[in-house]
């Protein structure tokens, strides 16, 4: 939008400049003498003054923004390329980006829990859902079957490649291994 703006602006002096200049001086000025005329204007404080003024004009700027179906569309297409996949799949990669994106995440995610919570209606078919003395004979049936145990044992894989838990882990490492050489030390001091 900026790159726009700048080279709009820098049209209209370029306009404006030759305009103003004789046409003979007009016609002989050249791309380089132009741009640099034109940077120069733009350094001037005159020139920042009109660039900030033409930035907060309304009406400008509602021509330049673009429409939310153009920014969806643009998203879309980027995410779902072959090239944004490929992007995607490499910086998840990096468990510090995986780690703050899982943070992100899962804030949104307790917060429409907590929502939820404390909305009546949901609340109400919760309680009746946990209640139901069919629904308490499907789960005990559920905790017991080999599709409950190998789902189980997916999620407890899923847990430990989770890049927050995985981060977490790492830390616990750390701790208990430089405690560890901590006490070994002390007991090295003490024989």
């Amino acid at each position: 939008m900026l790159k726009t703006t700048m080279l709009w602006i820098s049209c209209v002096l370029f306009l404006s400049v030759t305009a103003c200049a004789p046409a003979d001086q007009a016609a002989e000025m050249d791309y380089e003498e132009t741009k640099k005329m034109v940077v120069d204007i733009l350094k001037t404080d005159d020139g920042k003054k009109a660039i900030q003024e033409i930035l907060n004009d309304d009406k400008l700027t509602q021509t330049l923004v673009m429409d939310k179906k153009t920014v969806k569309e643009t998203v879309e297409k980027t995410m779902t390329s072959k090239q944004g996949t490929e992007f995607w799949k490499k910086v998840f990669e990096d468990p510090k980006f995986s780690e703050s994106f899982a943070k992100t995440l899962q804030t949104e995610h307790e917060k429409v829990l907590k929502k939820l919570m404390k909305d009546p209606q949901y609340q109400k078919m919760l309680i009746q859902v946990m209640q139901d003395p069919e629904m308490a004979k499907k789960y005990g049936e559920l905790v017991k079957s080999q599709e409950f145990r190998t789902h189980l044992q997916e999620v407890i894989t899923d847990t430990l490649t989770s890049p927050l838990y995985k981060k977490q882990f790492e830390d616990e490492l750390k701790k208990a291994a430089t405690e560890t050489i901590k006490e070994e030390m002390k007991d090295g001091k003490q024989s």
